[in-house]
């Protein structure tokens, strides 16, 4: 049987910016570098609300600054025992191979490397949760084939046998893929960025139309007080995932991957030299080579986004999560800002809509 020829889905697609940045995902030498981003989305309001953010960025010394706190992708598998105790035994002596499991793992994948395990027991259940320096990746098939891998090594254990340790599945949502779960918002999945600025009270007022301590109580009070009230997981912010979406799509990355990826924190404080405005996402799930990268369009938008250079592994993925971050930035900081002002959300959406 033969595989039909897919078809194509055009989604609107605009360059937003230059919007600037710098951090530690930016080695030029350059105090700061000045980057358009692709936005394909149906919510045309989108680009002119991203643009102002980044508009704003350009007219502070370092603009947008970022830092990658950590990367990793993960796969927990799931392995089933007789009781707690063959569980609970099971857990120290994986975490007690740990070396052993690294080595298998590295016969799997050119740059992929494991770094870390957590577990968990469930009554009989054994969770382990992998964790993968994935290169340039986003990593899905690298930790899969990993987590087989490590499997099939650990069930060949004469302490495994003896422990009755048994295939569960090779996936125990544990990981946790596509869901928002606490796990992925305190240990991370991806990469984990922040990104933030400190607006001078003038800027404010002049780009934003409101005030440094208004910005901050909305803040609190929409995305931390009501977050909470409405039961979020790890995560207090506006609209994330509409960026996520947004730069996804135009990069050739696993959309469904903005259900973790829409976890995160949105803080601001009013200081007395203005406004300090950041956005933390722990879970910023993106590749720069590998499924989905070979199409012309997302080969032409990674090139010019800085993402194909000849740097070291992970480099390029680390700089892709960063201008995510500070793309989700301008756009929080644009639409939170309308919010501070009434009416003025729905008369921009319309005009800008029509």
């Amino acid at each position: 049987m033969t595989r039909p020829e897919p078809t194509t889905t055009a989604i609107p697609t605009q360059w937003v910016g230059p919007l600037r940045i710098s951090g530690d995902a930016f080695t030029t030498g350059e105090p700061y570098e000045e980057v358009s981003v692709p936005l394909a989305t149906f919510e045309t309001p989108l680009w002119p609300s991203v643009g102002r953010g980044a508009s704003i960025s350009r007219e502070l010394p370092d603009g947008i600054r970022t830092a990658v706190l950590g990367e990793c992708m993960t796969r927990s598998v799931l392995f089933v025992t007789a009781d707690g105790i063959a569980a609970a035994s099971g857990a120290r002596l994986v975490a007690g191979r740990l070396d052993e499991l690294k080595e298998v793992v590295a016969g799997t994948t050119g740059h992929g490397r494991l770094v870390d395990l957590h577990s968990e027991v469930v009554g009989n259940l054994l969770y382990v949760r992998f964790e993968l320096h994935p290169g340039d990746a986003s990593g899905h098939n690298m930790v899969t084939k990993a987590a087989d891998a490590i499997m099939e090594r650990v069930l060949s254990w004469p302490e495994s046998q003896q422990l009755g340790l048994g295939y569960g599945s090779v996936s125990g949502n544990y990981c946790s893929d596509k869901k928002a779960t606490a796990v992925n918002g305190i240990l991370g999945r991806g990469k984990s960025i922040v990104a933030d600025m400190l607006l001078p009270h003038e800027v404010v007022e002049r780009r934003l139309r409101t005030t440094a301590s208004a910005m901050a109580d909305l803040v609190t009070r929409k995305d931390l007080v009501g977050s909470t009230i409405a039961g979020a997981l790890r995560s207090a912010n506006a609209h994330y995932a509409n960026m996520l979406l947004a730069v996804f799509l135009a990069t050739g990355q696993d959309a469904a991957n903005i259900v973790e990826g829409s976890q995160g924190i949105t803080y601001a404080e009013a200081r007395d030299e203005g406004l300090y405005f950041s956005c933390t996402l722990p879970n910023i799930i993106v590749g720069t080579v590998g499924s989905g990268k070979h199409h012309p369009q997302i080969e032409e938008a990674l090139t010019r986004l800085g993402c194909r250079e000849d740097r070291e592994v992970g480099a390029n993925s680390r700089r892709l999560a960063s201008l995510i971050a500070a793309t989700v930035l301008c756009g929080e900081l644009s639409l939170l800002a309308a919010q501070t002002n009434p009416g003025e959300l729905m008369s921009t959406h319309l005009s800008m809509e029509r």
